[in-house]
């Protein structure tokens, strides 16, 4: 998930006197009242003030994984099946 450091130094937008570095930490979040933690998430950190920048990619494949309709099945109203006809003749109506 971690792509390869870029060839520049790339400038810490808070501090502008530290470098950002690609680290892995623990990230952690709230779901509801449960307190998640996930090892090894990509951030970018501050080398000066400790700054983080997390990783798009990795965010974005988070909220898929957490999100609580995620790997269900699709919710939206169907329309039951259509009554069936009855087979054979029709009752003779006068």
């Amino acid at each position: 998930m971690i792509e390869s450091k870029p060839s520049k130094r790339i400038q810490c937008k808070e501090c502008s006197a530290g470098v950002m570095n690609l680290q892995l930490i623990t990230y952690f979040t709230w779901l509801g009242d449960e307190l998640i933690t996930v090892p090894n998430f990509p951030a970018w950190i501050c080398d000066v003030c400790g700054r983080r920048e997390y990783d798009q990619k990795a965010r974005t494949w988070l909220t898929v994984l957490l999100n609580p309709e995620s790997g269900e099945k699709d919710k939206r109203k169907r329309m039951p099946p259509a009554a069936q006809k009855p087979h054979g003749p029709r009752p003779a109506t006068d």
